[in-house]
């Protein structure tokens, strides 16, 4: 009875009390909010974050800001997300490299997180093809004739942005299927391996189309392949890996937006409206577009079917190649 008769007291002031929780959500956001990018700055990343960034700040009523943490293929800067207080104030920009470096990690027993259980999908940001890239002095126009060089050669180096990437799958996979050998150098991101194609250091890699079309379009680099199923409208000549016999490294180019697992179904639909009004912004889609990509925006069933779908790709060919990140 005396429990009974606390309970009943206790009743009016429970519901006379604030909900806290409730209140917050409503006031979202009323501080800053941060944008992790895992990797260094100056990468299609990178840069596709900034602009986002810039757009929401504009939008939300409070300052975005993007940090850099760069290392690990990006698994350093996914874990400080994973690990941060579900509450819409520090988000993940990712990319494809998420799910291959995320598999590779837990092929290792290694993983720090698991994407579909530490990590809640808001939207695409973009649609960024991948493409293969050798410098100026390769003598290959395409894939094909790349992979006919390598099996002349065997002092060529790929590039990739660490142990576990998605470049590093995409060159042993190419080494397995086309019976070449090239030797493996990771770096911390694609801007530094695009710097070292440039003055020759490395053969060939892989880069995302936006930040390597400026060195593409001056003759620095040469495209030889796009990783994605359709050819790239920036470069319609250039054929997808499929069609030159390549099937296996036909990838999706995404960058998007993440939240720690258990956010509030509030927050993160703020969130995403905030975000697909930003893909929809004629200043944001043109530049979008300038990049050779196409602004995303799509809801988060849907970019989570599409992470979810290439984790299934990636898993069995890292278990496969026995991948690991360092």
């Amino acid at each position: 009875m005396l429990t009974r008769r606390r309970v009943l007291l206790a009743a009016p002031l429970a519901a006379a009390l604030p909900r806290f929780g409730a209140a917050q959500e409503a006031a979202y956001p009323s501080r800053p909010i941060r944008i992790i990018v895992p990797f260094p700055a100056g990468g299609t990343t990178d840069l596709l974050a900034r602009l986002y960034a810039q757009r929401l700040t504009e939008t939300m009523g409070q300052s975005v800001v993007v940090e850099n943490r760069g290392g690990g293929g990006g698994s350093i800067g996914a874990d400080v997300v994973a690990k941060a207080a579900p509450d819409g104030y520090t988000l993940l920009f990712h990319n494809l490299t998420f799910c291959t470096t995320t598999a590779a990690l837990e092929f290792q027993n290694r993983a720090p997180h698991a994407i579909e259980r530490d990590f809640a999908p808001i939207s695409m940001g973009a649609n960024v093809p991948m493409m293969l890239l050798v410098g100026a002095a390769v003598p290959a126009q395409n894939l094909r004739e790349f992979v006919a060089l390598a099996r002349t050669r065997t002092d060529l180096f790929y590039g990739s942005t660490g142990p576990g990437s998605t470049m590093n799958l995409v060159g042993e996979i190419l080494k397995r299927d086309a019976q070449i050998r090239m030797d493996h150098v990771p770096f911390r991101g694609a801007a530094p391996l695009v710097q070292d194609m440039l003055a020759g250091r490395i053969h060939f890699g892989g880069d995302q189309l936006s930040s390597s079309l400026g060195h593409i379009r001056g003759g620095a680099l040469r495209p030889i392949a796009t990783l994605a199923a359709q050819r790239a409208s920036a470069l319609p000549d250039v054929p997808t890996a499929r069609e030159q016999g390549f099937p296996n490294i036909e990838l999706l180019g995404w960058n998007g937006f993440f939240a720690p697992a258990r956010t509030p179904a509030p927050v993160l639909a703020r969130l995403h409206q905030e975000i697909a009004a930003a893909a929809r912004h004629p200043a944001v889609a043109n530049r979008i577009n300038e990049l050779g990509a196409a602004p995303g925006g799509d809801s988060p069933e849907e970019f989570g079917a599409n992470v979810r779908a290439q984790l299934a790709q990636v898993r069995p060919l890292v278990t496969e190649l026995r991948m690991q990140v360092e």
